[in-house]
């Protein structure tokens, strides 16, 4: 640096010692990071928020949606299915983490490959009158 300056490297020495040269780019290097910090931080958050709004918009065309089913139309595999999704989402708002949408049964103690036709029959019946109820209350 002396060099391309044309000074002394004495001259430069005195100079970064009495400006305190070393301090004060530490200083604007801390500055820097702490900046490029914030940003990532307001960058979370523009994304959670956007990320909620759409999730807004699409749960009320979801559920617009589902209140013009007929249960009765659906098989007991697509009736199962929405009402592991619909309680897993129940028990997320709750705060209770699920692994999976299989947790619900799980939690239940129901193995549902170990049922007979006829009792998996009986628990698809089951399930179809909770969300036919479920979807009555929302409609309210």
């Amino acid at each position: 640096m002396a060099r391309e300056l044309g000074k002394s490297r004495t001259l430069l020495g005195r100079w970064s010692k009495q400006y305190a040269w070393v301090m004060r780019a530490v200083a604007y290097d801390r500055e820097q990071d702490r900046l490029f910090v914030a940003e990532q931080q307001q960058a979370r958050r523009d994304i959670a928020r956007r990320h909620a709004r759409l999730a807004q918009a699409f749960l009320g065309k979801a559920v617009a949606r589902l209140q013009g089913l007929d249960p009765r139309e659906l098989s007991p595999g697509e009736l199962l299915r929405y009402f592991q999704v619909a309680a897993e989402i129940e028990r997320r708002a709750a705060g209770e983490e699920l692994a999976g949408a299989a947790a619900l049964d799980e939690a239940e103690g129901t193995d549902l490959a170990a049922l007979s036709d006829e009792d998996r029959k009986a628990r698809m019946d089951q399930l179809r009158r909770e969300l036919e109820r479920r979807l009555a209350e929302d409609a309210r």
